[in-house]
């Protein structure tokens, strides 16, 4: 199967066949991949367990499909183009054969420092050519990595690290975000002080920032690497793995503070990544393709790393921000390197729209034949600044929506097929199934109408579990509603039959794409002295989507509030991560509770929206005079 489709009525036709017969349809996609055995039976499963097997009895290992299968047709073709943080800096190109020898060579090292089959790797590392061989490294020998973003806090790491019970953490001295200096090795060692499982670090040299080195257990990439060359052990065998055998675990906000593992596996993710990139993004040999996410993150596997390079495509990696050394970077990098497809998330869009469009003008961005979006609904002013400033009018535009859970892509349009309508996903691809479901369960049908958005058959790159905790992915994902899966999301469907995502119906905030959970943010704040009592909701921010508005309950906000306030905000910043950090924190004299002691969050969220009239019945609080307080001290 081709994964091209050329018109609507093809798109309808495909869809169909994907619905009547969708074990058939995926069999067909699976085909188009390198497996080490075929599959005995292409689907088992039942939600309600959730119990879920794609391609049982079909062995493979995923680099196999990113790398060797390439290399009798396209191993001087670019794999990975690296752009880094300094445009002063040089960029790098590694072709198929190139990165093949280098994940050969590490997979050995990781290897040589006892890496096994099944063992949990941590990854913390810059935007470098060598996270994503890490990566791969690790899936050619069947570890299983766990990727943190490079902004987490020391107490994150630990967190997920023990978790994940990981024996190895691979990462570098330090990183460059814009004009800072990220401390990544110092920020790992505070956390290894709560970690006993981890045996061995591996350390990449990116800044040359001194660095504390602990005999034992931390070793230098470089001298790993010279190391295994000195022994000759410059190919490595890929592992044969079941296509339901662990690749990955990727931790996303919970909603009940504590981080959770999604897991993904092996045959299914490869199937879907692939499916999804090469079909959405339309994409062509020899295109460059520019996704501007963080592999710490889900977009930056499936879109950074498995998927295009499933597909042979060539992928771009950015180290920097989009507003250093100006505004303009994007459309320097754009430029430099004819980059046909750019996929970013609508906050860095609002953010650079702000700048002005003196940074666009005099960047030649012809070469762009697809925009992307990911991370949030992207919001009609702009798409359309997206849409006529940097695709010209003539570049369609893919709001994606997907989740770290699915994997891959769910609702898109398909790139110069889908009819575009600013501000909706559109439609579902061909082999997903959505439905819109009521409070009770009972679906929704026909148009015009909204509720909350779940998905009624499997699609491979569904999570299987939460790793060491299956009960909680049941829980969370699966017994809100009978035999289906529950996204979080509410969501309407227009006349045209076009989906819109309308935002999280759980107590999950959207932060610049980054799915924050409130209760952790509330931990966070909780453990600041001087706080008694606090609880977090979202509210519109121009530039990030949703920012976080934090009500605390503190001893001693009347003395300095406004010195508290940034304690509190570093506190934050500290066990999670700067991206946590609230907006804006008011301190209150109490919270709106139910007599039961519940904290009756959709009135915080209206005052935090700034609807002050529309607050709903308050009589049946506890104390529904604090209500006007609450009010009345709102910051703007």
């Amino acid at each position: 199967m081709s994964f091209r489709i050329s018109s609507m009525e093809e798109y309808r036709e495909v869809y169909r066949k994907s619905v009547e017969q969708p074990e058939a349809f995926w069999a067909e996609i699976a085909g188009s991949f390198l497996w080490k055995k075929k599959w005995d039976r292409v689907l088992d499963w039942n939600f309600k367990e959730p119990d879920i097997r794609w391609f049982s009895g079909g062995t493979l290992n995923i680099t196999e499909n990113c790398l060797d299968r390439h290399l009798e047709t396209r191993a001087d073709q670019p794999a990975i183009i690296w752009e880094p943080n300094d445009p002063e800096e040089h960029h790098r190109v590694l072709t198929y054969r190139q990165l093949h020898q280098k994940v050969c060579l590490f997979a050995n090292v990781l290897k040589n420092n006892g890496a096994k089959k099944g063992d949990r790797i941590c990854i913390y590392m810059p935007m470098v050519p060598e996270l994503a061989i890490a990566v791969l490294a690790c899936a050619r020998i069947g570890a299983v990595h766990s990727v943190v973003f490079g902004g987490f806090s020391a107490q994150s790491i630990a967190d997920r690290i023990q978790d994940a019970q990981c024996e190895l953490v691979i990462t570098a001295d330090g990183g460059f975000r814009g004009n800072k200096e990220v401390p990544l090795k110092n920020v790992i060692d505070d956390a290894l002080v709560q970690c006993p499982s981890v045996r061995r670090v591996i350390v990449l040299t990116r800044n040359r920032t001194p660095v504390s080195m602990i005999k034992g257990r931390d070793v230098w990439w470089e001298d790993e690497i010279k190391k295994a060359e000195t022994l000759g052990m410059l190919d490595c065998p890929a592992e044969e793995m079941d296509a339901e055998d662990m690749l990955f675990i990727l931790y996303t906000s919970g909603s009940t503070g504590k981080p959770k593992g999604v897991v993904h596996t092996c045959g299914g993710y490869m199937v879907y990544t692939g499916y999804t990139f090469k079909t959405v993004f339309q994409y062509e040999p020899g295109d460059v393709h520019f996704c501007t996410a963080d592999i710490g993150w889900i977009t930056g596997h499936s879109y950074i790393v498995y998927g295009p390079l499933s597909q042979g495509a060539t992928t771009l990696i950015f180290e920097g921000v989009p507003t250093w050394p100006d505004a303009g970077r994007f459309w320097d990098v754009v430029d430099k390197f004819k980059v046909n497809v750019l996929y970013t998330a609508p906050t860095a869009i609002r953010s650079l729209m702000q700048s002005g469009l003196e940074y666009v003008e005099g960047h030649d961005l012809s070469s762009l034949k697809v925009l992307g979006s990911v991370g949030e609904p992207i919001n009609q002013e702009a798409w359309h600044w997206y849409h006529e400033h940097i695709g010209k009018k003539r570049c369609p535009v893919v709001d994606t929506w997907w989740q770290t859970e699915t994997g891959g892509i769910l609702i898109s349009p398909i790139a110069g097929v889908t009819p575009a309508k600013p501000s909706y996903a559109t439609l579902p691809l061909p082999g997903v199934q959505p439905v819109l479901v009521d409070e009770k369960g009972e679906e929704i049908e026909g148009n015009g109408v909204s509720g909350n958005l779940c998905i009624r058959f499997p699609w491979p790159g569904m999570l299987r579990t939460t790793y060491g905790d299956h009960e909680r992915c049941r829980t969370n994902y699966f017994a809100a509603y009978d035999n289906l899966y529950f996204t979080g999301d509410g969501c309407l469907r227009d006349e045209d039959g076009y989906y819109r995502i309308t935002g999280r119906v759980d107590d999950v905030i959207n932060v610049s794409g980054h799915r924050i959970g409130t209760a952790e943010v509330e931990n966070a704040i909780n453990m600041h002295s001087d706080v008694i009592e606090s609880a977090v909701v979202g509210f519109p921010h121009d530039i990030k989507g949703q920012g976080i508005y934090a009500f605390v309950i503190s001893e001693q906000h009347l003395n300095d509030s406004d010195l508290t306030a940034k304690d509190i905000a570093m506190t934050v910043s500290r066990i999670i991560g700067p991206i946590a950090r609230p907006d804006k924190i008011q301190f209150v004299p109490g919270l709106p509770k139910t007599r039961s002691g519940k904290i009756m969050r959709r009135i915080l969220r209206k005052i935090a929206e700034g609807d002050l009239v529309n607050l709903g019945d308050t009589s049946t609080l506890l104390d529904p005079s604090v209500v006007d307080e609450i009010r009345n001290g709102r910051i703007a």
